[in-house]
């Protein structure tokens, strides 16, 4: 559980979908459209964990006080993907006095069907890069952590409720009280477009140290 948090905690804070879903409350079709962008981010979070677990799995078993080159090679690698994903999200960021460009499909949000959003959260969770990584590093840790079946569903799950929590929480709310939520909701809105590339170059290089890190330690 203490290795996948901070990579669900990756998946959880990153900015574009959660504009996204708020974009969704904030349109003529609010409910169905935010509700089956929901349903698919949480399905390609799952997906995309559970297929990457199965495929760290695959790789044999050693003893824990052996060194695991293959295992600290991918997470190196993972790690040094996340620092060059930094290297943009920084260069990426408005200046000063600049206001920041949303991308191009976020305009027809407007007039969206819950099918399109369905499939939207899809691939925003699932084929992604900056959160395919993330799945990619989650994977790897459940896979080679010699878990039974019953304890790597536990384990997918508790990922899954973390790394989507951001999504669910607004879309929640706003079907209890969506008048209530309207003004919130757009005040997040604009501080997450106006930040984005920020918070993620920040959150991406402590992971990407961390990740780097634990494949040190697998020589």
């Amino acid at each position: 559980m203490g290795d996948i948090l901070p990579l669900a905690l990756g998946v959880a804070i990153s900015p574009v979908p959660i504009i996204a879903a708020i974009l969704m409350l904030l349109s003529p079709k609010a409910k169905g459209t935010s509700v089956g962008f929901l349903i698919g981010w949480v399905l390609g979070i799952v997906i995309a964990v559970t297929l990457f677990t199965l495929l760290a799995s695959v790789i044999p078993e050693q003893d824990p006080d052996v060194s695991k080159p293959i295992t600290g090679t991918i997470k190196l690698l993972l790690g040094a993907a996340l620092l060059f994903l930094v290297v943009r999200q920084w260069r990426s960021r408005p200046k000063s006095g600049e206001t920041a460009a949303l991308p191009k499909w976020m305009s027809a949000i407007d007039t969206m069907t819950a099918g399109r959003g369905l499939v939207i959260g899809f691939l925003l969770s699932a084929v992604n890069p900056k959160n395919l990584l993330m799945a990619v590093g989650a994977g790897l840790i459940i896979g080679a952590a010699g878990l039974s079946g019953g304890e790597v569903a536990i384990v997918i799950v508790v990922f899954t409720l973390i790394a989507a929590s951001t999504v669910a929480i607004p879309v929640i709310a706003y079907l209890l009280a969506s008048k209530r939520m309207a003004a919130p909701l757009e005040a997040l809105r604009t501080w997450l477009v106006q930040n984005n590339a920020t918070v993620m170059a920040l959150l991406l290089l402590v992971i990407g140290v961390v990740v780097i890190g634990k494949g040190i330690a697998n020589f």
